[in-house]
Parts: C-alpha cells; structure tokens; sequence
C-alpha cells in the first residue's frame, strides 16, 4: 500500500525546510568562477556559463515527487512559498530541471500563476525563470507568457513581483521562438523603461534588446511610445542601461528597410521618430557618445552610425 496522504504531506513539509543546502554551497562556488556577462543582454541559447551544474547531490526524483504534489494539495501560501522556493532553488542543477518537468511539476508551479497571493506569484515565476534554462521546459512554460506578461502589466511599479516576470520574460525571448506572444506587452515594457528605476530598466532593455535582434519584430517596436529613450542616451547614465539602450537602438536601425514605413505613419513620441525622424537630436546625443571613455559604448554608436 502507498503512504497515507497525511504521510506523504509531512515528509513533503519536511523536504521543504531542508532541501536547500546543496543550491547554496553551489551558489558560493559558482560566484569565484563566473566569468563577465555579456552587456546586451541578448544572446542564441541560453548562457552556457548561466547553465547550472549536472549533480548527484541533489534531490532525488522521489523527494521531487513529493514535493510536487504538496504544491499541488496544500492551500496554505506559506506552505506554497516555501515549496516554490524549494523547487527552484533544485531547478539549479540541471538533472532536476528534467526530473521536475517529467514528473508534471511545471503546470503545477505554473499553475500558481493565478494565485492571489504575491508572494506566492513571484516564487512561481522565480521558479519558472530557473526552469526556463532548459529548452525542452521553454516548450512547455510558453503557454504561460500571456500570464506572465499579464503579472508584469498588474504587479506594482518597480515591485519584485514585476521583476521576477521580467527576468522570465528575459529567458524566454532569448530565441524568437516565443517573441509574437509578447506584442502587446510593447507598450507596457515601453511605460516600465520610462517610469521605473534603474533596476526595472536594466531587466525591461534585456527583453527589448531580445525582442529588436529579431526583424519581424521591428515594425512593433518602431510602433512604440517612449519620449523619454533619447534621454538615456547621455554620458550620464548608468552604464547597464545605456549599453543596452545602444544596443536596442542599433539592432531596429540595422533592422529597418522601407516596407517599415514613413515617418508620417509614426507618433512624435514613438521610437521611430527618435531613431529617424529628429535625426539633429539623435546624432548630435550620438556624437557626444562617441567621447565617452566606455569602449563598449562607443563600440555601439559606431554600429548605429554605420547601418
């Protein structure tokens, strides 16, 4: 005979206050030895020195099991945070990203999606990000990003609610597999590049920078509202943030051909007309540019400048 539920959800309680000691003794190891990140943000696949280790001493598929179905039984949100918490801090470790998508474990965590509860919703979408990783999950989270792109519109400005479906929305748009179902989430992330501090602008240009390497998506974002993206474009700015607005900027200009359009067809606030309408603003914010003592900086106004 199998376990008493009761059983099973003890052992599983118990899995949860203890499971995560292997993660953090990875997590300080891997801290000496990760090397630079790229500044754009974008990338093919991802991050091969992102990828977490292949471990036996992580927890087994039976422990997983349990912890699932607590998940999935428990109505409780601590209880709910905490297993959240458990299974993506395990999703570390590339074993158990199989392991939790063959045992069902990702409609369960993205079933919490809907919950009421914010902190509930953000240690599923964290646990989403590190699952994420793994291109066979990517196949299976997809059906999430409407929601996701629904939590980052709803949660409150610059809160880390927004930013956990920021980071997922990161992972997910590093191939073009996933960038349509996140159209009309444009204008959104344009507002959040606007509005929210430097830490949402960093995480809202790593989703544009992925979302301008690919064409197709051009014309959307030429189409979108932000007055405020020639400003980041100034020796003063945050490193990150200008960076990554350069290169945004140089991927649509080396994007952009005729059937995207006149100016006529544009606002004076979207970012067509800052990239080719004003064209005395942009370059003279551009020439400025090129003294600055960045050489990656200056590395990206000579690609807008050349396409």
């Amino acid at each position: 005979m199998g376990e008493p539920r009761g059983a099973v959800a003890a052992r599983a309680a118990a899995i949860v206050l203890g499971a995560g000691a292997c993660y953090c003794l990875w997590r300080l190891a891997a801290s000496g030895r990760r090397g630079p990140r790229a500044a754009g943000g974008a990338a093919r696949g991802p991050p091969p020195d992102n990828s977490p280790p292949v471990s036996t001493h992580t927890m087994d598929g039976d422990a997983l099991q349990k912890l699932i179905y607590l998940l999935h039984a428990t109505d409780d949100p601590l209880i709910q945070e905490q297993a959240l918490i458990t299974l993506g801090n395990s999703a570390a470790f590339s074993v158990n990203q199989d392991i939790i998508r063959n045992l069902g474990g990702l409609s369960v965590i993205g079933g919490m999606l809907s919950d009421c509860v914010p902190k509930v919703k953000e240690k599923a979408l964290n646990a989403l990000n590190n699952l994420s990783m793994n291109i066979k999950n990517q196949e299976e989270i997809q059906v999430y990003i409407t929601q996701v792109c629904g939590n980052v519109e709803s949660a409150p400005l610059n809160s880390d609610l927004q930013l956990a479906g920021l980071r997922l929305l990161t992972n997910m748009s590093v191939t073009s597999d996933y960038h349509r179902k996140m159209i009309s989430s444009i204008p959104c992330l344009f507002h959040l590049l606007s509005e929210g501090t430097e830490r949402t602008q960093i995480q809202v240009l790593k989703v544009l920078v992925n979302l301008s390497a690919n064409p197709a998506m051009t014309r959307h974002l030429l189409r979108g509202q932000v007055p405020t993206l020639l400003l980041l474009l100034d020796n003063c700015t945050n490193r990150d943030i200008l960076i990554r607005a350069l290169v945004f900027a140089a991927n649509l200009k080396k994007n952009m051909n005729n059937k995207d359009g006149t100016m006529d067809q544009y606002s004076e606030s979207s970012v067509f007309f800052t990239l080719c309408g004003d064209s005395t603003a942009f370059a003279q914010k551009l020439a400025s540019l090129l003294h600055h003592p960045d050489a990656e900086v200056k590395e990206q106004v000579v690609r807008i400048l050349t396409q």
